[in-house]
């Protein structure tokens, strides 16, 4: 209710601005311990593995995912796996900028193994083995 009506009851400590961080500019809705942690380099949570340190508990939590070789993360354009959800972002890029890169080369490396048929991205390959499919008895 408080941010509907434009209110702001939490004060960074560090700049006495409300909602507001002077060091990075980022605006808050809610409480700024966690974003103090992070600027004052405060890291109290530690890895028992290996040791490393984080300012926030859920940043730990992904970190330990590395250890536990837990990949929870799957690429659906090539099915590679990744242990964390923004390295498969990144990953998913480079597919993006490859299949850009198709429309201007003319390059159609994905084939229909049914009809031979070529395309530049495999997701459009995909679609049309659904054609395939639905002609099998």
């Amino acid at each position: 209710m408080l941010i509907h009506m434009g209110e702001k009851p939490y004060n960074c400590d560090i700049c006495e601005k409300p909602y507001y961080c002077d060091i990075c500019g980022k605006s808050f809705a809610g409480d700024l311990n966690p974003h103090k942690h992070i600027q004052s380099k405060e890291k109290p949570y530690h890895c028992d593995i290996c040791g490393k340190s984080f300012s926030l508990n859920h940043l730990l939590a992904k970190h330990k995912h590395i250890h536990t070789g837990g990949k929870l993360y799957h690429c659906d354009i090539c099915g590679k796996s990744f242990s964390q959800s923004d390295v498969l972002i990144k990953h998913k890029r480079n597919h993006t900028l490859i299949s850009h890169k198709h429309i201007h080369t003319g390059e159609k490396p994905y084939h229909c193994d049914v009809c031979e048929k070529s395309f530049s991205r495999k997701g459009n390959l995909t679609t049309h083995k659904h054609i395939h499919a639905a002609k099998k008895p």
